[in-house]
């Protein structure tokens, strides 16, 4: 299925080299800026009315003016600066900044409660903060729960208030140039930006990348999304977490301008796709949730036709919702498939067939393996752990570690391999197919089940917005498989549904596979990225079946 001599010429001929000295901001958006007419950025606002539309030049002076202001307050290479603002175009200026400065950016989603942000700002040891007016309260009591000595600045962007400068005035007295020579130089391997993982079985982690991993996104931005320096691509994320990277730094390496909606409330799939095929995006990359969620639109109303890529990442897309896709817009959703500690790692190409289910393969610079839990090789079609090779050297763009947590690092890097954690199995033409989480395999009398496999039958139902599975606790066969539902608009919760359901997955896979147990819910619990947790839903059960037996023990 796939383009086997296209694939094996890249894996002789795609290298990513980071020289010795790499600073992004200098190295690409002043680059890039030395052309006037070179577009960055075309941002419009949460009704999709106003748009602003950026240069490279506009980017490198915006971020020229910031550096000089954090510069003016004592801000130095290695800092830390956590930055929670959401889809503006302030956020790309001043990571910039700080890129160009050798400060540590932190960003955050918005979406954080005072609790969250307290644990990023003591556990980051943040000594910058810059927010903006409608998170101000929010950051302000993190601090006065760590204390005053926690941070050295604090910015708004868009304002000012007591105890916090104004970063825009401050800015527009700033210069607008900066050169090399005016701050530490950075190496490759200096620390660049700290990404926190979801946090969904313990507290999140601190994921460190060096300067070089804005090339290690040419994985991401030009073999997965197939860029070149014309296209304009909308990646549907949030500021605050990993995948807003996939949709930054691979693209402004190549050149490429950035869609960005400034998103706001609850999803909006209708807004979304006018937006999508009205203003000039060329690709699209959005998570399975928004698919899930746009295919409950009429598609027929709109014109694809200047969108010419699709791809999805962060979990498993169901093969029914590609289906779906596939007939009414006449494109096809092309998976990929990496972490907040990497880059992209397997993906499906845009010389590749696409396998429904299937991610892909890998990057062809990279040696990923199905491994077992002793790092030893799995055949093919059996389920084991996805493994990077991390020798003779360690992939540009793979993290460094996890800061303070030496014990995690020592796990996951091992024997010259790098273990995410994740589980899948692999075909014989090399297609690799994710199984799930270590922990959200679920054993039902005597069988391992990935959830998404089953989830990918449930979701075929016409009732089914959204769905996930996970192991409940069984007394009889140790564990079941229990299906929490989203309906799709038109459709009521009932037994009978229910039945229905269970009697559709019966028909269409193994019957050990289908749900025991299904519960309608209104929305799924998920990460800040929009990843289902599935660990909350199982761990639920797992007090629900505990309370039953307390009960009937009395």
């Amino acid at each position: 299925m796939t383009d086997k001599s296209e694939y094996e010429t890249l894996q002789r001929t795609f290298r990513i080299e980071a020289p010795a000295q790499y600073n992004f901001g200098f190295d690409v958006v002043d680059r890039h800026g030395e052309d006037p007419s070179r577009r960055a950025l075309l941002w419009v606002d949460a009704q999709g009315r106003e748009t602003k539309d950026l240069s490279f030049r506009d980017i490198s002076q915006m971020s020229n003016r910031y550096a000089n202001v954090l510069r003016s307050q004592g801000v130095k290479k290695g800092d830390r600066v956590f930055v929670m603002l959401p889809r503006i175009p302030e956020w790309y200026g001043i990571l910039t900044a700080c890129h160009k400065l050798g400060a540590v950016a932190m960003p955050a989603p918005v979406i954080l409660m005072p609790s969250d942000i307290q644990y990023r700002l003591s556990k980051g040891s943040a000594v910058v903060a810059i927010t903006n007016e409608a998170n101000r309260t929010k950051v302000e009591e993190a601090l006065s729960a760590i204390g005053s000595q926690a941070l050295q600045r604090r910015f708004l962007a868009g304002g000012g208030a007591d105890g916090w400068h104004d970063l825009e005035a401050l800015a527009t007295k700033s210069s607008s140039e900066l050169s090399r020579a005016d701050v530490e130089p950075t190496a490759a391997g200096d620390p660049f930006i700290i990404y926190f993982t979801s946090g969904t079985t313990r507290y999140p982690k601190m994921v460190l990348h060096s300067c070089d991993y804005p090339l290690g996104h040419l994985r991401t931005a030009a073999l997965w999304h197939g860029l070149n320096d014309t296209d304009l691509i909308w990646v549907v994320s949030d500021t605050g977490w990993a995948k807003s990277a996939w949709g930054l730094y691979g693209q402004w390496v190549i050149g490429a301008g950035l869609f960005v909606h400034n998103a706001e409330g609850r999803f909006n799939a209708k807004l979304t796709l006018e937006l999508m095929t009205t203003k000039g995006a060329t690709v699209f990359c959005g998570p399975p949730t928004v698919y899930r969620m746009l295919i409950l639109e009429d598609l027929g109303n709109y014109d694809y036709s200047g969108l010419r890529r699709f791809t999805s990442a962060g979990e498993p897309l169901n093969p029914e919702v590609i289906k779906v896709w596939k007939d009414a817009t006449g494109k096809t959703i092309h998976e990929g498939y990496g972490q907040t500690e990497s880059t992209l790692l397997i993906g499906t190409y845009p010389f590749m067939d696409v396998k429904p289910g299937s991610m892909g393969r890998p990057a062809p610079d990279l040696t990923i393996e199905i491994l077992d839990e002793d790092l030893k090789p799995l055949p093919v079609g059996e389920t084991g752990f996805i493994c990077v090779r991390t020798e003779p050297r360690k992939p540009v763009g793979l993290f460094d570690g996890y800061l303070e947590d030496a014990g995690e690092n020592a796990r996951v890097f091992r024997d010259g391999w790098y273990n995410t954690g994740d589980k899948a199995f692999k075909d014989t033409d090399g297609y690799f197919t994710f199984v799930g989480r270590g922990d959200d395999i679920i054993k039902a009398s005597g069988y391992r089940i990935g959830p998404f496999e089953v989830e990918s039958v449930v979701q075929e139902h016409p009732a089914v917005a959204e769905n996930a599975v996970v192991a409940s606790p069984d007394a009889l066969r140790g564990e079941i498989i229990k299906a929490f539902i989203v309906l799709a608009p038109g459709h009521s919760a009932s037994d009978t549904l229910a039945k229905e359901i269970q009697d559709f997955v019966k028909a269409r896979t193994a019957p050990y596979k289908y749900p025991r147990e299904v519960e309608f819910m209104t929305e799924l619990p998920k990460t800040v990225s929009g990843k289902i947790k599935r660990a909350v839903l199982r761990n639920r059960e797992i007090e629900r079946k505990k309370g039953k037996a307390g009960l009937g023990g009395g």
